[in-house]
């Protein structure tokens, strides 16, 4: 019996099922049916994923489920499905909530494959949850695509079957550290949580600093679902650095803004990972938000464009038309993994995973989301990072130059001159 994700969206006989969060599942059906067994007479293609509803990652897991379903829409509804040899096919999506817990999502994903029997697989949100999956995945030679795990330890395994649209995490800093080393920036102190993806973040972080010529003056680490940080930011205040990093998610960055402004903390420049490319990060910390730097994969404002979605902002209207909301880069790179999947098996002109892998090897192209083109190991060695900058209660690109709609304001005001 298949269960689906409450929250979600499934399209069942070419029509979109939309259910709102709170409702119940679809009654169970009397006899077990796996994907597979009407693929071939329905010309469906099925794929899978476990991904947070509930758990630490329910926001983040909402905005990837939400990019998801704007691709399984537009995929059926518009684009009249996937073309492989001639013929259309359907795509049905069956979803899982993980939990937010690695060990959760890889028994999820081990279910999607050895009884949903789904043709490929989409990834969760977080780098954690990433690692757990896609060793399952690899453990039964299935393709996973994803586009919210940025680790770097996640391609040093050797895998052949995980592929990553999102610039890896090393790079996260990059943009905004040279900027703010362009204008006049000469320190640095990094706190990070104790997991892959910030511990990434961090490390790249240090690497850029000496790149840049920055010094680097501290680096905390903090354990998973802290609740004050306040210690970390005393120690730091101390040290009166030009620049504050802080590696995390979305709960870490609204923690650092309100321990910053309790403690005095006036660091010239806050760079913090996830949180302030979000919207809702205004909604929570309000003005305190302003200045705030943050990392992007992805803006609305950017040039990107490509055949089938539009324009970056074009993108943006439609899944603001479809949610209420404006698309944060996690979702944008949400769509952008099922595009890319989508266009491989056009390319390959087949389901089959040798031929379906080959044709993501040589995938090359511009979408609205930015180029996408994968190097051996699986990670899309062509996008640029970007970086944005809380202006005004605007989410604006800072960097890099080309893409920039507002230059960066530096240094920021202590907190008692705002």
């Amino acid at each position: 019996m298949r269960q689906f994700l409450s929250y979600f969206t499934l399209l069942l006989a070419g029509s979109l099922l939309l259910t709102s969060c709170g409702l119940a599942p679809p009654a169970p059906v009397d006899e077990p049916e796996t994907a597979a067994a009407g693929a071939d007479a329905e010309k469906v293609i099925y794929l899978g994923a476990a991904v947070s509803e509930t758990g630490k990652y329910s926001r983040e897991g909402k905005d990837t489920r939400q990019g998801y379903g704007l691709w399984l829409d537009w995929v059926n509804n518009e684009y009249g499905g996937v073309q492989i040899d001639g013929e259309r096919y359907r795509v049905e999506l069956i979803m899982y909530d993980d939990e937010g817990d690695p060990d959760t999502a890889a028994r999820l994903v081990e279910k999607l494959i050895s009884e949903d029997q789904v043709d490929f697989l989409l990834g969760p949100y977080s780098s954690s949850l990433t690692q757990s999956t896609s060793a399952i995945a690899e453990k039964y030679g299935k393709i996973m695509i994803e586009g919210n795990g940025a680790a770097e330890p996640l391609f040093e395994r050797g895998f052949r079957n995980l592929f990553a649209v999102l610039t890896p995490a090393g790079n996260y800093t990059r943009s905004a550290l040279q900027l703010l080393a362009e204008q006049g920036a000469k320190s640095v102190v990094i706190a990070y949580e104790d997991t892959a993806f910030p511990t990434s973040v961090a490390e790249g972080a240090q690497r850029w600093a000496a790149e840049y010529g920055l010094e680097v003056l501290g680096v905390e680490t903090y354990p998973v679902n802290v609740a004050d940080v306040s210690g970390i930011m005393s120690k730091f205040k101390e040290l009166e650095p030009d620049i504050f990093v802080g590696g995390g998610h979305f709960n870490d960055a609204v923690l650092f803004i309100r321990s910053a402004k309790e403690l005095d903390f006036n660091p010239k420049a806050m760079v913090i990972t996830v949180g302030p490319s979000n919207p809702t990060l205004i909604e929570e910390v309000g003005a305190d938000a302003e200045y705030v730097i943050g990392p992007t994969q992805w803006e609305a404002s950017m040039s990107y464009a490509d055949d089938y979605l539009g324009t970056a902002a074009e993108y943006a209207a439609r899944y603001q038309d479809m949610w209420g909301e404006p698309p944060t880069y996690q979702a944008a790179e949400s769509t952008a993994t099922a595009l890319a999947l989508h266009l491989a098996i056009e390319q390959a002109g087949s389901l089959d995973t040798d031929a379906v892998r080959t044709a993501l090897r040589n995938l090359d192209v511009v979408t609205f989301y930015g180029p996408i083109s994968f190097d051996e190991k699986g990670r899309n060695a062509a996008k640029p990072m970007g970086a944005i900058q809380i202006q005004n209660g605007e989410i604006l690109v800072v960097a890099p130059t080309h893409a920039a709609v507002a230059e960066l304001n530096y240094p920021a005001p202590a907190w008692k001159d705002r």
